[in-house]
């Protein structure tokens, strides 16, 4: 087991989640803001779930043919291409779609992620090493709700879509840099 290859996959999913929790407090406001009652709010969510639910079977099938580090690829460029799009939503038809595209991308950071972890620890000390990795992202997250406060405050409800979408880019290019060094055949 590769250590660096552990440290590497906490910097980038401490950047997701950073990101994904700058966004996502005022994300729910946001689309609470489009819809007109409970029901569609709940209806959003149910899809998100959904999708997502339905993408890790086939997810699964592929982990035997396809790295990881592509779903966290993916995930990483998705997000930061979907959140460009947030502040342009005007309709619950459009955060239909875009729940459906979360729980999609959210499924595949989710089983990348969980099977990295995997790979990336063995029997010995693999309790830390999984406590060390939600220790780090934790404190991203913690730290990124409390800075989405103060820029939505100070500045706009937008600023924090695009911020998020730019960490999800600087996120997947780091992957993508170190995906070389973590398959062998691609060298």
């Amino acid at each position: 087991m590769d250590n660096k290859k552990l440290k590497v996959l906490i910097l980038s999913q401490s950047s997701v989640f950073f990101a994904s929790s700058l966004i996502f407090p005022f994300y729910i406001l946001f689309i609470k803001n489009v819809g007109t009652s409970f029901s569609q709010f709940g209806l959003s969510y149910g899809i998100f779930g959904l999708s997502a639910a339905l993408v890790h079977p086939l997810l699964g099938r592929l982990s035997k043919k396809v790295d990881q580090g592509l779903f966290l690829i993916i995930h990483s460029f998705g997000m930061a291409a979907l959140l460009l799009l947030f502040p342009h939503i005007t309709s619950i038809l459009q955060v239909y779609g875009i729940q459906l595209l979360l729980g999609i991308l959210g499924a595949l950071q989710k089983h990348g992620e969980k099977v990295l972890i995997a790979d990336f620890t063995d029997g010995t000390n693999r309790g830390a090493k999984i406590g060390r990795y939600h220790f780090w992202t934790s404190i991203f997250s913690a730290m990124a709700i409390i800075a989405g406060g103060f820029l939505a405050d100070y500045f706009t409800i937008h600023i924090i879509f695009y911020m998020s979408s730019v960490i999800y880019f600087l996120s997947g290019g780091l992957v993508m840099k170190k995906l070389e060094a973590w398959i062998p055949e691609v060298k």
